[in-house]
Parts: structure tokens; C-alpha cells; sequence
């Protein structure tokens, strides 16, 4: 049989001035706010109810994993304690044998379609990375064909442009790497008005009956 692929939601608690902190500081806390709960909505809506893959979410603070911010359906985990490479490891560590992809909800235009690509690619890979522009990624997915790797994240420069360097650094050597396409996360104010006018134009285009291709959208360039 072979193993069930998994998608963990790494989500935060959508508590007003504790979630998009770095855009809070450019567009305001209550904006910052709405932009993530309706990201996030979109997100889940798009790949938690996709029958290809079994989706679990990982919340933060641990003490709102019950909370009814989210669809009831889902599965979910408290994300536990240390940095966010200290809390994927343990997620990557803690599932059922099969590939399995990590996600945020920080990139609007994430679909079942980006997910399935990544999933694919563990065919071949060992690991998976969806870039971002600033250095970061967006997606990370292990084909955890053996248990994840010791010192996987470790000495990674979270939030600085060194981050996806860094976590393939603590990758073994012989590990077969896929990289998807570079996308932009929304971490700040010159991002979140880039995906503002980007959604104006697809809202405009659709009104005129000429819309983009979702390749033309939210690129981040």
C-alpha cells in the first residue's frame, strides 16, 4: 500500500496584534489582522479539504489548538515549544509514515495545485522547497523515507534572508533537492501593496472579461 501523503497548516492563533507583526508596523495592527484571517481562510479553503492528501494543522500558541478559529473537521496539534525549525522537525518527526509538506498561510495565491506539484516532486527528492523572495520559503516537504535527518533547521537565520540557505545547509549532503518556483510571501507593507494592486488588476480584468493567468499574479518582481 503505498503511504498516505500529508499537508500540515502551520498556523497562529489570529489574535489582534499578535499575528503579521512586521506588517502590523507598516499598515497597522487591525489590518494586519484582517489581512491574515482572510489569507488564511483562503488557504484552507484551497488544500485542507483535498482528498489527495490527509491535512492537519499545527497551531501557535499551543493553548488555542481547541479554539474554534478554524474548520472543526481538521485534525489538529499544538506546534510545542523553540523556533520554528525546533517546531517543523517535531511535526515532520511526529506523523505517520508517507511525504509530507509544511505550510503557512502567508502567500494568498497558494493552491492544491502548488501543493501536488511539491508532492510530486518527493518522487524523486528527498526534500522539497517552494523559495521565496526575501530568502525564506513558503513550502518545505521531506520525503521521509527514512526518519527525518538530526540537526535538520539547526543554526538556521529564521526571518532573515539566509533562511532557505541555511536549512539546506543542515540538509545531508546526499539529499536529492527539488526547488518549485520562487513566489513572494506578504511579510510587509511594500508586499502587501504589491498583492493589493495585483488584486485590483485581477478584480478589474475579470470585470472586462480579460483575466490573467494565475502566473501573472502576486509574482513579487
Amino acid at each position: 500500500m503505498t503511504p498516505a501523503r500529508h499537508l500540515v497548516v502551520f498556523l497562529r492563533a489570529p489574535r489582534l496584534g499578535a499575528v503579521k507583526t512586521r506588517l502590523a508596523a507598516d499598515i497597522g495592527a487591525v489590518a494586519a489582522w484582517r489581512f491574515y484571517r482572510g489569507c488564511t481562510a483562503r488557504v484552507l479553503g484551497r488544500v485542507a479539504n483535498d482528498a489527495r492528501w490527509r491535512t492537519e494543522l499545527a497551531v501557535t500558541p499551543d493553548r488555542f489548538a481547541g479554539a474554534g478559529f478554524w474548520p472543526n473537521q481538521r485534525s489538529r496539534i499544538a506546534q510545542g515549544p523553540g523556533d520554528l525549525g525546533a517546531r517543523m522537525a517535531r511535526a515532520f518527526g511526529r506523523l505517520p509514515p508517507g511525504p509530507a509538506i509544511i505550510v503557512g498561510t502567508d502567500m494568498p495565491d497558494l493552491d492544491a495545485d502548488q501543493i501536488d506539484r511539491a508532492f510530486r516532486a518527493l518522487g524523486a527528492a528527498d526534500a522539497v522547497f517552494g523559495p521565496a523572495t526575501d530568502g525564506g520559503y513558503w513550502l518545505i516537504g521531506l520525503a521521509r523515507r527514512r526518519p527525518p535527518p538530526r540537526g535538520l533547521f539547526r543554526g538556521v537565520r529564521w526571518s532573515t534572508r539566509h533562511a532557505l540557505a541555511d536549512s539546506l545547509a543542515s540538509l545531508p549532503s546526499h539529499f536529492r533537492i527539488a526547488l518549485l518556483e520562487q513566489r513572494a510571501d506578504i511579510d510587509d507593507g511594500a508586499g502587501y501593496r504589491r498583492w493589493r494592486d495585483h488584486a485590483r488588476e485581477c478584480r478589474d480584468a475579470s470585470n472586462s472579461g480579460n483575466v490573467p493567468k494565475r502566473s501573472e499574479l502576486i509574482k513579487g518582481t
